[in-house]
């Protein structure tokens, strides 16, 4: 809780008494971060403290609530905690009647408003609503784990659920789409981590893929692609889960939702971990994914990741042999996982700024195999001498109409000082395309070429 408030800058004093935790805070600002507090199954918000003196709580409580119990049925319901003269019915019924002739009336089964009285020695606590707050256990009483975390939907969802059984979480990220795919999923990983993950410090690791992969896709059958992937991811993640001394792997399967999910599919992945594997979302429609994600508020941010994972071109294997599978996987050189694993960036989700997830991921120096060259110079300039292959696009009619494009291309952009295209590469990026801005500008781009042995092609 003071890891919550601290976060969002509340002031803030805390006070445990009789099972009760009290924080002293400005209500607005205190109670939407606590409600996301996993561990805490409600929050009220005291309305007015007063001396436990039976006139004087119904004195104030009318003045607190005769219009809100107005036209409304309502009930009252008392605690108190130690001695008193007088029994917690005694208060209900004497407020009860003072409040009666604003209201519609009493309905102690279903009421439209119930006021609290809560008494602890010589104080009264007013109040009247009561927010459910996660619930949940603790984040980690109940241990670490690591979750493989690719930015969709699913992922994001199945580390929230083990997160609100008190599950602390680092995030094993496989990246098979470079930097752009990195920023986007480092955003899943910061909404988890910064607002739902307090009093832990998650951390991200991400290996770069692109060795395992290709050894991958040169070695094993095509059909068995995408089981192999994730066979690597399982054993990515569980060197990463050994050495951090995590207990368990979380993933975001679920039965039959894609090629590699079926029930015999899943059976054949399982020994590729070797530490327990948790599928919190196994009995998950899709709906119902969407519709927790929304509520995690990592909805829109997995709207925008494009799917790297799916990597069979053709008909993947539904129903594979567990022998069948191992002699694929044989094929693979280990030494290229073990590598990318050794090789791994970790970050510090909670110690990354906003600024820390645009710049690294907007710029590049070079044009990988493949890529769609933007020139988003003026075209008299275009006309004097472009990069080899480049289309010309005005700033505003690329930032206007690049959703139009192909989501499947990678983009490199560039402008006279990398200014622009790096504010539109930034668009580009945030609904999901893998593009960047070429770094330095002009003089990047004609370094670039002179490097590369490049020409630079001329209109007439």
């Amino acid at each position: 809780m003071r890891d919550a408030l601290k976060s969002a800058d509340v002031e803030h004093r805390i006070e445990t008494q009789w099972g009760r935790v009290y924080v002293r805070a400005d209500h607005a600002l205190a109670l939407p971060v606590l409600s996301r507090v996993f561990g805490l199954s409600s929050i009220s918000a005291v309305d007015r403290r007063v001396h436990a003196d039976v006139d004087t709580i119904v004195e104030n409580a009318v003045e607190l609530y005769r219009d809100v119990v107005r036209g409304q049925r309502f009930a009252v319901r008392a605690r108190r905690v130690g001695k008193h003269a007088f029994a917690s019915k005694d208060v209900e019924i004497k407020l009860g009647s003072a409040l009666l002739p604003f209201s519609n009336g009493v309905d102690l089964s279903a009421p439209d408003v119930t006021v609290h009285v809560e008494i602890r020695g010589d104080r009264a606590d007013l109040f009247c609503d009561r927010v459910r707050g996660a619930g949940g256990l603790p984040v980690g009483v109940e241990g670490r784990a690591v979750s493989l975390l690719s930015g969709g939907y699913d992922s994001a969802v199945s580390s929230w659920l083990m997160i609100k059984r008190g599950i602390a979480l680092d995030y094993v990220f496989c990246n098979l789409g470079g930097d752009a795919y990195e920023r986007a999923v480092l955003q899943v990983a910061k909404v988890l981590a910064d607002e739902w993950s307090f009093g832990t410090r998650p951390r991200m690791h991400v290996i770069d893929f692109t060795e395992p992969l290709r050894d991958l896709r040169e070695n094993i059958k095509e059909g068995y692609w995408q089981l192999a992937l994730k066979r690597l991811m399982y054993h990515a993640a569980s060197q990463v889960a050994t050495e951090s001394g995590a207990q368990a792997i979380i993933t975001g399967e679920a039965v039959g939702q894609v090629s590699s999910q079926t029930l015999t599919n899943l059976r054949v992945l399982d020994p590729a971990a070797t530490l327990p594997l948790f599928r919190p979302l196994l009995g998950f429609d899709k709906d119902e994914i969407i519709g927790r994600a929304r509520l995690i508020g990592t909805a829109s941010l997995s709207e925008q990741v494009k799917e790297y994972c799916a990597i069979t071109p053709g008909r993947p294997i539904t129903a594979s042999k567990m022998d069948r599978l191992d002699a694929e996987e044989a094929k693979l050189d280990p030494a290229l996982l073990d590598a990318a694993v050794a090789a791994r960036k970790v970050l510090d989700l909670r110690d990354i700024k906003p600024a820390d997830m645009v710049a690294p991921y907007l710029f590049t120096e070079d044009v990988p195999d493949g890529a769609h060259i933007i020139d988003c110079r003026p075209l008299a300039q275009f006309r004097g001498w472009h990069l080899k292959g480049a289309e010309r696009r005005d700033e505003w009619e690329l930032l206007r109409d690049f959703k139009k494009l192909d989501r499947n291309v990678t983009y490199v952009l560039y402008c006279a000082h990398g200014i622009q295209t790096a504010y539109i590469a930034e668009k580009m990026q945030r609904a999901g395309y893998e593009a960047y801005s070429f770094r330095g500008g002009l003089r990047g781009v004609m370094a670039y070429a002179k490097k590369q042995g490049l020409h630079l092609e001329l209109l007439r």
